[in-house]
Order: structure tokens, then C-alpha cells, then sequence
């Protein structure tokens, strides 16, 4: 069984020599690596050439047309059986492909995903980043490493799926935001299967300051209702959540200007719930303390993406295109 690592890259040569880096590491040598540079102006093909001679590589240069299409172009184009897609600021284990062999063999699946965890040499923003997008209390378990909802979705910083399920479901959508779990949906709507595979983790960088992350949050609640509007009744009472925390807090705010204090109370719990539960996962206080301000714009930013994409798209019916061109969609 041949595995295809498949890897879309815009601008990010730094980040690619260091994803290359930790493949040519893995215990188990038997994958071809497809990256695919989506029209940068920074290319990538020198860093990739240095690793011609370690890897099974192939490299391809393309306009673009957004990460899910230039994962499409890499799919077309590989050897494999089962394609693995992950992003270009992710860094491996070295028993990552082990793992995924493992768990395709113990528990197959026709698409399968890992969750992501920081590095050591992260700085203590992307460390406080992490937390936020990975704990239960402020995404519920969704992402991560926890089974959560209903059925797996895997996610494209650590996706794979068979050939067959690719073939099937014709790969990503033209979408710039939400395009991974789009491809999700469809393939459960197709009758296949999917898997978490609990020891198949990643590095995933994330970004590196929080507004950066900001922007990348509100695309993601722009994206939870094009989805809905995509695959009706995929959306849950946990995806609004963080709309319902935006309008909760700010109307907390105003009477804690107005009436008394005593209404930023439920701010102040909620704060130290994270920062007690992010220094229990971290050991760092640092870390902890910046995991509150993650958490906090990770709220603020969903929360508005999803009320800005509720009103453009349910209650005014925009089309996806013409409601965020400006967001995501340049």
C-alpha cells in the first residue's frame, strides 16, 4: 500500500523545508510526497530540489486557485492508494506514516484524520493558539483529538482518504474556507466511512499572532453557514455557541458600564476556567495566561463570522461568492 502525501503551499518555503525535514525522519520510508505551490511569488521549488535525492518527491507548480483545488491537482497527479493532505505549517513525527499504517490496518477507513498538538519550540502564542483550538471549552471537542457530535470529520491540516473515496466524491470543492469539512460531509453522504486515528497527531503551527488568527476565525464562522446552506442540517447548537458567548459578553460589558460591576462576573469565571485548565495542560503560566486572550479572540472571531454569514446569507440570501469576495474569496 502506497501512501501519497499530498501538500499545497502558498509562500511558505521556510514552512515546507521544514514539513520535507520531517518526513525524510519517518520509521516507515514507504510514501511519495506531491507538493503542489499554488502560484507563489516566493516559490518553493528550490527548497523542495535540496530533497530530490531523500524523498520520493514530486513537485508542481500551478496559478492559483485556493488550497483545496491545488489539493485536487496533487490528488490527479499521484501514485498512491490512499492519499494523505496535509498543510504546509504542520511537522511530522517521526512514527506519523507507522501510525496512519497502523490504524488503516486495525481499523480501516475510507477517510481518516489525526489531531494536532504544539511543539516544544512553538512559540507561546502558537502554544496558546493550540489550547484554544483544541479545547472542550471553546470548540467543545470538535477538533483535536476527541471523537465529538456525531461522525468523525477529518480535517485537511491531517487528512486522508483512499483513492476510491477521492474518485468518488471528486476531491475538494472550489471553496476557500471550509472545504475540508465540505469533502467530510460528502464522503459520509456517500456511504463510506471514517476514522480517527488517535496516534497519527501533527505539529500544526497554526498562526503565529493573534490577529492573523482573528482573520482565519472569522472565516471560519463565515464558512460554518455556507456549509449549512451546502448540507443542510449538518449545523449543531455547539457551532453557534460562540455567537451566543459574543452577544452574551458584550451585553455584560454595557450593563457592567452602566448598572455595576458585578456583571463582569461571568467574563472573569469563564477567564479562569481556561487559564487554570490551559496551565493544567501546559505547565506554563505564560501559555495559560495567553490562552485566555486566544480563547477570547477565538470567540469574538467565530462568533462574528457566523452572525455576519447568518444575516448575509439566510436573512438577506446572498450567494457565497457575492456576500465575502473580500473576505476569502480573492
Amino acid at each position: 500500500m502506497l501512501l501519497s502525501i499530498i501538500v499545497p503551499v502558498f509562500e511558505r518555503p521556510d514552512e515546507i523545508r521544514e514539513l520535507l525535514e520531517s518526513l525524510c525522519l519517518q520509521t516507515d520510508k514507504d510514501f511519495e510526497v506531491v507538493v503542489v505551490d499554488d502560484g507563489s511569488k516566493i516559490s518553493c521549488a528550490e527548497v523542495v530540489q535540496g530533497f530530490q535525492e531523500r524523498l520520493q518527491l514530486a513537485f508542481h507548480y500551478k496559478p492559483n486557485s485556493g488550497p483545496g483545488l491545488s489539493r485536487n491537482f496533487g490528488a490527479d497527479r499521484a501514485k498512491g492508494d490512499v492519499y494523505i493532505f496535509l498543510d504546509s505549517d504542520c511537522v511530522l513525527p517521526p512514527h506519523y506514516i507507522a501510525a496512519v499504517k497502523k490504524g488503516l490496518q486495525e481499523n480501516p477507513a475510507d477517510a481518516f484524520g489525526g489531531p494536532d498538538r504544539a511543539a516544544e519550540n512553538f512559540s507561546d502564542v502558537q502554544k496558546a493558539i493550540n489550547y484554544s483550538m483544541t479545547s472542550f471549552f471553546t470548540t467543545g471537542g470538535i477538533r483535536g483529538g476527541k471523537k465529538a457530535l456525531d461522525k468523525f470529520h477529518p480535517r485537511s491540516f491531517n487528512m486522508g482518504l483512499t483513492k476510491a473515496a477521492y474518485q468518488k466524491t471528486k476531491g475538494f470543492a472550489a471553496m476557500r474556507f471550509g472545504e475540508d469539512v465540505d469533502l467530510s460531509l460528502r464522503i459520509l453522504e456517500a456511504g463510506f466511512t471514517t476514522a480517527l486515528y488517535q496516534d497519527a497527531w501533527v505539529y500544526h503551527k497554526r498562526r503565529t499572532d493573534f490577529k492573523k488568527f482573528f482573520k482565519q476565525i472569522v472565516n471560519s464562522g463565515i464558512a460554518r453557514i455556507n456549509l449549512h446552506l451546502r448540507h443542510p442540517g449538518s449545523l449543531k447548537l455547539v457551532h453557534a455557541l460562540p455567537t451566543f458567548w459574543l452577544l452574551g459578553m458584550a451585553a455584560f460589558f454595557m450593563l457592567g458600564v452602566i448598572v455595576t460591576p458585578w456583571f463582569f462576573a461571568p467574563l472573569l469565571f469563564w477567564s479562569a476556567v481556561i487559564f487554570f485548565d490551559a496551565l493544567n495542560q501546559t505547565k506554563a503560566p505564560k501559555v495559560a495566561a495567553l490562552a485566555v486572550v486566544a480563547s477570547a479572540v477565538q470567540m469574538k472571531a467565530y462568533g462574528w463570522g457566523f452572525l455576519q454569514a447568518f444575516v448575509y446569507r439566510i436573512l438577506l440570501g446572498k450567494p457565497e461568492f457575492a456576500a465575502f469576495a473580500k473576505n476569502f474569496y480573492k
